[in-house]
């Protein structure tokens, strides 16, 4: 037998390995006379070794660079184009050389996913663009129907909904909820119901649960009955921990709503004082809301100041020159949206810089009715004073978060009450009087939120009890009150632990001890031997004792909890206060050592206490959601949520991302809305 025989008896042995990546459409394999293989580039023909350790790898990487590979791919195309121009495409037939990998289920589903994760709608198949596009890429794709589009969608959707279904189900910790009012163009109002949780891997998860309907947005028992209607839909009414209702215009009756009946059946932990929360972003836009009211007056006239440069292109080129001129840097001027707070925040603080320059203009244009005195400059910097620690320090910290567990943000609440008392003192008349707005709007929600904050730093192993002792000393004055706020604290992270020991309890109820029995085994299995005992002293006879003898001297001395390990030990070493310190993976590693503790954790650092609101702006339809039914709509939005994780989009990036400072570079609060499907 000569070598081309040999050769040819084991390429077509069929005991041979099958080749199963895809790269040897590319490469012949052959063998060698020393009985080696080698990978022939079937465009190059250029060996590459193909012994069964040396893996594609370097297959792949040579297809990349063989310019063979690309003029055969351009010639292909271009082959494919002059087909699909003939009578023949018009019927849209079936080719079939070379395309026996197509599968027409698999590229369908591709199709649905796409439309879901895009926003696109479903009438894209019927663009020729887009059918072009399909043909020319793969003419054995048969395109299907808007239709058949929605049909695929809407069960995909389904498919994901009893998979998220099946995950809640297996879920050993609680859940928290946000809820947020959305609108369409035609004003009609969804509750956006997003569930917030640590999975069984000890990863923090939000997942979108319902973009549900409001029919009566007016009355607070709509959106109350939706949300406990979607609560026992999902089965997760036992286990809900928490509940944000920012976004809510009737939050505090909504809240009293659910609290009731969710109290009444006993599935709320610490007797629902823990169920109702607001979220830093909020509290911080309330804050800041209030203060900005008292400055209206004169942001209303830097406003119009920048209003008149911006009316007008000659006007705003002679101000630009001007500035230019002075050595001002050139930087686009900002129109605020009133809503946003960050936007009047750039307003200002750009306008700032043009002070000279809108000076100036007031002194020679004539039909210029805008003008602030020194005084009023001085006081426009002053709030940019303010707003600029708020949104560097506090707002971008909130928003910026990557896994925004709810310890992170107790320490900067209390910073930011800490800075509005003392900017209570400010010699500045105009700021002192602004925080003492702010200030006494702080106080009134920050008594719903400090509870839940407080006992998620608590479980924060770097700091423990120590945020809450050394702010509660220096923000309340009276000693007594401190401490009183101090023992609170501690007092409810004790009544919470307890509750969470009865559960862990439950599951070592039933474990056997060892010892105290080993006595019984004599005689037993003896009969008539019992009579006949012998007096012989056994080695077990000298250690029967020892179970009596632990009793007696242990019995002063109980077992410490995990509650009184972990509150006695050092805190956990760190760095710095951005240290990047994962808490999730430090419970996870001390779960055994802390089991009820753990419980706590899991459930508490899931509450949604760091969410940044949105204006009612942020929160609104595009036109081709506003125009589509309102069960399409829930379909399309949770499983866009839903199926992101598994995709290279991240969830961020499966919606628009719009900001409400498109035009301030950049700055602002990013919102998420449905792309565009026109």
């Amino acid at each position: 037998m000569d070598a081309n025989e040999s050769n040819a008896i084991a390429v077509h042995n069929p005991r041979a390995r099958k080749l199963r990546s895809l790269v040897w459409n590319d490469f012949t394999k052959e063998r060698k006379a020393d009985g080696s293989y080698v990978a022939v580039c079937n465009h190059c023909k250029k060996q590459l070794t193909a012994s069964s350790r040396s893996g594609t790898t370097h297959l792949k990487n040579h297809l990349v660079i063989c310019t063979s590979t690309k003029r055969i791919k351009r010639k292909k195309l271009v082959v494919r184009r002059l087909v699909l121009t003939s009578s023949d495409a018009k019927s849209e037939g079936v080719l079939s050389s070379d395309h026996s990998q197509f599968d027409q289920e698999a590229s369908r589903q591709d199709l649905a996913r796409m439309v879901i994760l895009h926003g696109y709608p479903f009438n894209i198949v019927h663009h020729v663009g887009f059918r072009t596009f399909v043909r020319n890429l793969q003419p054995l794709f048969k395109l299907v129907s808007a239709d058949v589009v929605k049909a695929d969608c809407m069960k995909m959707y389904e498919n994901e909904r009893l998979r998220l279904h099946e995950v809640l189900d297996r879920l050993h910790s609680r859940v928290s909820l946000n809820v947020d009012v959305w609108r369409s163009n035609e004003d009609v109002e969804y509750a956006c119901v997003s569930c917030h949780y640590v999975d069984n891997d000890w990863r923090l998860k939000k997942k979108i649960l319902n973009f549900a309907h409001v029919g009566c947005p007016e009355k607070e028992q709509e959106i109350s009955k939706i949300i406990l209607e979607k609560l026992q839909e999902w089965n997760i009414d036992g286990k809900l921990c928490s509940i944000v209702l920012d976004n809510c215009r009737t939050s505090d009756l909504v809240a009293s709503e659910l609290l009731g009946s969710l109290r009444m059946k006993g599935f709320l932990i610490s007797n629902g004082d823990l169920f109702y929360a607001r979220s830093c972003g909020h509290l911080l836009n309330l804050v800041v809301q209030k203060g900005l009211e008292l400055a209206c007056e004169i942001i209303d006239r830097v406003r119009a100041c920048v209003q008149n440069v911006k009316s007008s292109q000659d006007r705003l080129a002679r101000f630009q020159k001007d500035a230019e001129q002075m050595g001002i840097p050139q930087k686009p001027l900002v129109l605020d949206a009133p809503a946003s707070w960050p936007s009047t925040y750039f307003m200002l603080e750009t306008a700032c810089q043009y002070q000279e320059a809108f000076k100036n203009l007031a002194e020679n244009d004539v039909e210029n009715t805008c003008f602030l005195s020194p005084k009023d400059w001085s006081d426009v910097r002053a709030i940019v004073g303010c707003l600029q620690v708020l949104y560097n320090d506090a707002m971008v910290k909130f928003s910026a978060a990557g896994v925004p567990t709810s310890n992170l943000f107790f320490r900067d609440m209390c910073g930011i009450h800490l800075l509005l008392k003392s900017w209570c003192s400010s010699p500045q008349p105009f700021v002192a009087s602004m925080a003492k707005e702010m200030l006494e709007k702080f106080e009134q929600y920050w008594d719903l939120t400090r509870m839940p904050m407080a006992i998620a730093s608590v479980l924060d192993p770097r700091y423990k009890m120590k945020p809450v002792e050394y702010f509660f000393n220096r923000i309340y004055d009276d000693a007594s009150e401190a401490k009183t706020k101090i023992d609170n604290v501690r007092d409810s992270f004790v009544n919470l632990y307890n509750e969470y020991i009865g559960q862990s309890a439950n599951s070592s109820k039933n474990q056997a001890s060892y010892g105290g029995n080993s006595s019984s085994y004599d005689g037993a299995d003896h009969g008539n031997g019992a009579e006949c005992k012998s007096s012989r002293v056994t080695l077990s006879d000298t250690q029967r004792g020892l179970d009596q003898y632990l009793k007696e001297t242990s019995s002063g001395h109980p077992a410490r909890s995990d509650l009184d390990m972990y509150l006695e030990e050092a805190v956990h070493p760190s760095k710095s206060l951005d240290d990047n310190f994962d808490i999730l993976a430090w419970w996870k590693y001390n779960a055994a050592k802390y089991p009820a503790l753990s419980m706590m954790a899991r459930d508490i650092l899931a509450i949604p206490i760091s969410v940044v609101p949105l204006d009612s702006e942020a929160r609104s339809l595009n036109h081709y959601l506003s125009a589509t039914d309102a069960v399409i709509v829930e379909c399309l939005i949770c499983a866009q949520d839903w199926i992101g994780d598994e995709t290279e989009v991240s969830p961020v990036n499966t919606l628009a991302l719009v900001s409400s400072a498109a035009s301030f570079e950049g700055h602002g609060d990013e919102y998420l809305l449905p792309a565009d499907g026109d």
